[in-house]
């Protein structure tokens, strides 16, 4: 075998065995949610079943499942479009009008990404009860948006990098202002990098778990808190809990799957120039 092709066969069995690792927890999840719970606890493993729907029913049942998804919804879509809103005009201003503590603002900015979030618990947990927002999807979207914030600056301040100053400066010898400039050359120059920023937060308010689990309840619960109620004192119903689960990632994962293109555009902005 001609060491090219030999390395080109090693390249992608190494390959595919990366990926199958990373998707075997999905597919082990997957068989779970259609198995009955004693089949789920079965040493030796089954991978060979009569599949059910009782799981997807009893979580049905059980739990308000469209009024968990709806809150979901709600919280990512209004933390995305806050988050829009706020970090546009930010990395606007940092990107086309630096100063010599711009770097210093967004390297910051970045670092409070680092934080471990329990260490900020607690003061959002007094400042949401003192306000009255506790268990409301108005603090999950307010804290969602300051969650994701830093991520979407960065990535609208490298996708406004790479717009050609010569534009802007055309734009400004013809008289336009700064909110000129700003919606009717910039944004529209930007919209890629925009769609992507969105799409990434969405995602990852989706999956928020840690402040969805500390500041809501039944109330103004997620998807994450309903799969949190498959696990008890009485133990792990894992069958129920793998439902739970699926029906929870189904709707993003789907989402994520017909915008991969934009999301994989959007964490590489600025990777290549």
């Amino acid at each position: 075998m001609q060491p090219s092709l030999f390395l080109h066969t090693l390249r992608t069995l190494a390959a595919w065995t990366v990926a199958l690792l990373l998707f075997f927890p999905l597919g082990w999840l997957f068989l779970t949610a259609f198995k009955t719970e004693l089949q789920a606890i079965a040493v030796p493993p089954l991978f060979v079943f009569t599949p059910t729907m009782e799981n997807f029913g009893e979580v049905q049942q059980r739990s308000d499942y469209l009024l968990y998804a709806r809150n979901s919804l709600i919280t990512s879509v209004g933390s995305t479009i806050l988050g829009l809103l706020i970090a546009a005009p930010a990395a606007y201003s940092m990107a086309f009008f630096r100063t010599k503590r711009t770097r210093d603002i967004l390297m910051w900015m970045l670092s409070t990404k680092m934080m471990p979030a329990v260490g900020a618990l607690v003061p959002i947990y007094v400042l949401a009860q003192s306000t009255g927002l506790l268990d409301s999807l108005t603090a999950l979207t307010i804290v969602f948006t300051l969650s994701n914030l830093p991520i979407m600056v960065w990535m609208l301040y490298s996708s406004y990098k790479d717009i050609p100053n010569e534009i802007l400066e055309a734009a400004r010898m013809d008289g336009a202002s700064l909110w000129t400039e700003f919606r009717h050359v910039v944004m529209p120059l930007s919209v890629g990098g925009l769609a992507s920023c969105g799409l990434l937060c969405l995602v990852l308010s989706w999956n928020e778990a840690f402040w969805a689990l500390n500041l809501v309840s039944a109330k103004a619960g997620t998807l994450a808190t309903l799969i949190s109620q498959y696990s008890s004192p009485e133990g792990l119903f894992w069958a129920k809990l793998s439902a739970a689960s699926l029906m929870a990632i189904a709707p993003i994962v789907i989402f994520g799957w017909f915008s991969q293109k934009q999301l994989v555009q959007g964490l590489t902005f600025g990777a290549v120039k």
